[in-house]
Parts: C-alpha cells; sequence; structure tokens
C-alpha cells in the first residue's frame, strides 16, 4: 500500500511538472498573455492564489442580464398570486387593496404550482436548442439578440392577459399560458448563451504570478477570476429580481396585474440598446458546429457492454476508471471506427465537458408565497416577502468574495468548488426544515388546525394564522446560502470545466438539470395543498439532504482533479478533424 501511495505521487508531480513545461513551451506573445511571469512549480503549490480584475465588457453584459431578470422575477413574482387567487370583488384589475388579497383565475394552489412549476421546467428545457443554435448557425451573441425580441413578444402576451376586459373573462387563462410559453422560450435562449458570453470577457486563461502593493508574491488563478465573475453576474442577477420583485408586488397590490406586467416590459426594453451599444466591444465567439451528436455517439461507444441487470453493477461499470480512457483513438488499434476521426485530447474534453454538466440545483419553492399568504402580514403583501432572498445574496455575495473566501484561503483551507456545492445541498435542505416548521406552527395557531391554512369567519372574511409573516426570513437566507454555495459555484464549476467550443452546450446539460428538478417538483403537486403542506417541505428538505450527501460520496474523488481539469490543455488545432466533428477540437490556452 505504502508502494501504491509512493507510486500515486510520484505520478501526480510528473503530471505537474508536465504541465509546467507545456505551459513554458506556450510562453508566447499572443496579445493576452504579453509580458505575463508565469509561476514554477514550487510557486504553484506555495503561493497564495487571488483573482484577477473582471473586465468591463463583463459589466456591461451582466447589466443586460440585469434587465432581463428583472423583467423575468418581476413578472413571475406574481404569478403565485395570478392563478391561485380569485378576482377580488368588484376589480378589473386583481388588485386587492391595503386589506384585500390580489388575485385573477382562481384555479387554486395545486393549479398555481402545476403551472409555474411547468414554466420553470419549460425555461430550463429550452436553453438546449438554444445552445444549438447558438453553436451551430448564429453564435451566442446573435442567439441572445433574436432571444430578447421573442421574450418580449412573451411579455406583450402577458400584458395582454392581465388588462381590464380580458381578466374576467376566461380567456384570460389561454392568453396567459401563450404568453408563458413565448417568455419561457425566449429566456431559455438567452440563458444558455448569457453565462458563457459574460465569463469569456475575460480571455486570460494561464496563472501568472504578481507582486501586491504590500510586497507579497501571489499566483493569479484564472479559475479564481471567473468564479469572481460569476459572483458578480450573480450580484447583477438579484439586484434587478430584488427591485422587479419588490415594485411588481405593489404594483399587483394596489393598481394591478397589468401594471405589475408592464413594468419588466418596459425595462427589458433596454436589453436591445445596451447589446446594440456594446456590440463591437465584446469578446464574440463564432459558431464552430455542435458537438452534441458526435459526443453522445462517443459515450455510447465508451458505454458498450458495460450495461448489466443489476443496476449496482451498470453504475460501477459507467462510472469506472476506465471508461473514457478506453475508447480513445489510441486505444482501438485496427479496429478504431471509421467515424473516429478525433484524438485522444478530444476524448479528455467531452469527458470534462460531461463532468460539469453534473452540477445541478434548484431549491425556490413557489409554496413560500403562499404560506406567507396564511400569516399575519400586516398590509404587506404576501409575495414581497420572497425578497429577501435576493436582499440577502446582494449583501453576502460581497461579503463572501471580498473577506470569508480570502480569508479561507490564507488560512489554508481548501473550500474547493464541489465542496462549496456540497455544503449548498444542506443549507437548502435547512431551509425547506425551517418552512415545514413554520407550517406546522401555522395549522397549529390558526382556527381551522390541520384542516386547512386559512378559515373563514361568520361573514365569510378569512381568517388567517396569528404568525407574523417575518418569521419565513430563516428559509429564505438560508436559501440565499445554499445559491452562493450551489448556484454560482455550478455557474463557475460548468463554465470553467467545458472546453471552449462546448460552453453553451455545458451551460444547457447545467441547465436542463434543473429541468428534471422542476420535473420532479411537478411529482409532489399532490403535496401542495391542506393538509400536506408539511410534507411538501418535509420531503423537499428530506430529498436535498440524502441528494447531497449521495452528491459528495459521487464527486468527492473528483473533488481531487480540479487543478488537473483546470489545467486541461488541448492539442494543436487539426482542421481535418475539426471539420469531422463540426469544430470538435478547439485550440485551448
Amino acid at each position: 500500500m505504502a508502494s501504491q501511495g509512493h507510486d500515486s505521487i510520484k505520478e501526480d508531480i510528473s503530471e505537474k511538472r508536465d504541465l509546467s513545461e507545456k505551459d513554458e513551451q506556450l510562453s508566447v506573445e499572443d496579445g493576452i498573455h504579453d509580458g505575463l511571469v508565469f509561476p514554477t512549480e514550487e510557486e504553484r503549490l506555495t503561493l497564495r492564489r487571488v483573482a484577477d480584475t473582471i473586465p468591463w465588457n463583463a459589466y456591461l453584459i451582466a447589466f443586460v442580464e440585469l434587465a432581463e431578470r428583472f423583467s423575468f422575477y418581476g413578472s413571475s413574482v406574481v404569478f403565485t398570486n395570478f392563478i391561485q387567487q380569485k378576482l377580488p370583488p368588484g376589480s378589473h384589475t386583481g388588485a386587492g387593496f391595503a386589506n384585500g388579497q390580489s388575485g385573477a383565475l382562481g384555479l387554486g394552489q395545486r393549479g398555481s404550482t402545476g403551472l409555474t412549476t411547468f414554466y420553470q421546467f419549460w425555461c430550463y428545457v429550452t436553453p438546449l436548442l438554444g445552445a444549438y443554435i447558438a453553436d451551430t448557425y448564429l453564435g451566442r451573441f446573435n442567439t441572445i439578440c433574436i432571444a430578447v425580441a421573442i421574450a418580449l413578444v412573451g411579455h406583450i402576451i402577458l400584458i395582454v392577459s392581465a388588462v381590464p376586459g380580458v381578466i374576467e373573462h376566461s380567456s384570460a387563462i389561454g392568453a396567459f399560458v401563450v404568453g408563458l410559453i413565448v417568455t419561457g422560450f425566449g429566456t431559455g435562449l438567452f440563458k444558455a448563451n448569457i453565462s458563457p458570453l459574460v465569463a469569456e470577457q475575460y480571455k486570460r486563461t494561464r496563472l501568472f504570478v504578481i507582486t501586491t502593493k504590500s510586497g507579497e508574491r501571489v499566483v493569479v488563478d484564472p479559475s479564481l477570476t471567473v468564479s469572481r465573475v460569476y459572483m458578480y453576474f450573480y450580484l447583477f442577477i438579484n439586484i434587478g429580481a430584488l427591485v422587479g420583485q419588490i415594485g411588481m408586488t405593489y404594483s399587483e397590490k394596489y393598481v394591478g396585474f397589468w401594471l405589475a406586467y408592464t413594468l419588466p416590459t418596459i425595462v427589458f426594453l433596454i436589453c436591445p440598446f445596451v447589446l446594440w451599444f456594446g456590440r463591437n466591444r465584446y469578446v464574440r465567439s463564432p459558431p464552430t458546429g455542435s458537438v452534441l451528436a458526435s459526443a453522445l455517439r462517443l459515450w455510447r461507444f465508451a458505454a458498450k457492454g458495460r450495461w448489466s441487470i443489476n443496476p449496482v453493477r451498470t453504475y460501477r461499470q459507467l462510472t469506472a476508471d476506465d471508461f473514457w480512457e478506453n475508447a480513445k483513438p489510441s486505444k482501438q488499434g485496427a479496429d478504431k471506427p471509421a467515424w473516429m476521426k478525433f484524438d485522444d485530447q478530444w476524448v479528455d474534453e467531452v469527458r470534462r465537458g460531461l463532468k460539469a454538466c453534473g452540477l445541478t440545483y434548484s431549491q425556490l419553492n413557489n409554496n413560500l408565497t403562499s404560506q406567507a399568504a396564511t400569516m399575519s402580514t400586516h398590509g404587506l403583501p404576501n409575495d414581497v416577502l420572497s425578497n429577501l432572498d435576493p436582499f440577502a445574496l446582494i449583501i453576502f455575495i460581497p461579503i463572501c468574495d471580498l473577506l470569508i473566501y480570502p480569508a479561507m484561503r490564507r488560512a489554508g483551507w481548501n473550500f474547493s468548488a464541489l465542496r462549496k456545492v456540497t455544503a449548498g445541498f444542506f443549507t437548502g435542505a435547512a431551509a425547506m426544515v425551517w418552512a415545514a416548521v413554520v407550517q406546522h406552527y401555522v395549522y397549529k395557531t390558526n382556527p381551522c388546525h390541520y384542516s386547512a391554512s386559512t378559515c373563514e369567519d361568520a361573514e365569510g372574511n378569512a381568517v388567517v394564522s396569528p404568525l407574523n409573516v417575518w418569521i419565513q426570513t430563516g428559509s429564505y437566507v438560508l436559501i440565499a446560502f445554499s445559491e452562493i454555495l450551489a448556484s454560482i459555484t455550478g455557474l463557475e464549476y460548468a463554465f470553467t470545466k467545458a472546453p471552449v467550443n462546448m460552453r453553451s452546450l455545458v451551460m444547457s446539460v447545467f441547465l436542463f438539470m434543473s429541468a428534471i428538478s422542476s420535473a420532479i417538483g411537478e411529482a409532489f403537486v399532490a403535496l401542495s395543498a391542506d393538509p400536506l403542506l408539511v410534507w411538501n417541505y418535509g420531503v423537499m428538505g428530506v430529498l436535498a439532504g440524502i441528494t447531497g450527501v449521495v452528491f459528495w460520496f459521487t464527486i468527492r474523488r473528483l473533488d481531487s482533479e480540479e487543478d488537473k481539469l483546470n489545467n486541461l490543455v488541448a492539442g494543436r488545432f487539426n482542421p481535418e478533424i475539426a471539420g469531422a466533428m463540426g469544430g470538435g477540437v478547439a485550440n485551448v490556452l
């Protein structure tokens, strides 16, 4: 055993030395790394690592995302009330005013949960098409422009569903559903490409050494810089979400749903102007052809003969160390298939891309908005509490970036990306446990007890629990921490581990995992009604906790490969391979 350990250490040192030698060989004037000092192997291992500054192009794209998220969350935050609650008596806009509950369609909590969960699913499925269009035909920037136009049409249809004269009739349901589909389609095309585009504005890919003002020599790590880009990208997302959600909840309550859909649409109109302004400033990757079909064909070849009736055995064989190694062209000899025109390096890139797809986390539950309607809101709109999530994110993202994460690195604590995601599962589970406890006391303190969340008095007025709605704060703050740990890190991991020509694809598959989460959530719609809501939150919490445990035991070995995956250097560009693979071999430094 000791001998094996020494061999492993020798192999690791040899591998790192090889990477270092490759770096030295690539020390050329490329316009990106000119004049930089690259670290020695000893400096790689001993010097503290820091992030680089973020280019202004990235902030421009983040502002586009801010406007898009303002419109997305500003409109969707009122969906639960629009679908679930009935149109208030005498109202032609759905407004509930000071003491009433806003509403429109009156489909109930199950109908609301079903439609909003479908919307989430749809928004996370369509990125697959967005990635294919960008990679094969239009490129990321042009696909984003088309996505903005489609989503704008969807927002206009949502406005139509809520205007007086439509909202009072059953036709509002049809218009609203069409608006969801069109808006979700545009959102999906947008989401697959905006995240890779913002990170691509930072072009350095190699470690280099600088001396700080205090005289300390540190290593500037591109992967930490991408992490910082996504931290502030997510900050912009939540600034847009916070402002949009607060404004629209009050618009819905005091004016009507038509205003809650119109204002986000007006803000969304900023997107095309900012995109046009920066069109010649952005780093734009041209379409290189989709590698999805070839990657799937390679996976099928690697999986051949590894299937078994025993699911445990199948899992072990599909995740074995030699799964990708045995599929490399160099291992096929005279039996190499005619379609296998790529090299071993491309197989490593596909493996790396699929590893990046393996992270996902979906934790927000729209039932929390419904829960707020069953407690004493003291004049607040029941859906305004959801703003605690983006508010907490706006506070804690800079704290994590400027204080907590640097302090951990100074202390030598390796809080890697995969460890962050694992912790995110557990904080998400804690958020659902908090919600379950709150729901238990809602049942316990209202006049109906466990038969319903709200009752009616002798005059037909709704009677809610005396509990103050602000006790939901714990759930939203814990959800915010889970997003910082899991969602932001997931975006970073998906981008940094994906080969250049697979970034939109990997990001779309990453988002598709969230669609699967929404589909699973759809299966629990039956629990989204009284008196089963404690079970609803409890089951979600338990599932998140179990998933966190399974996730860590699945990826703990991958965690040790972090530097290796970050430093994977692609081979030289081969036109013949690129033609066969649709640009499948990228010249990555």
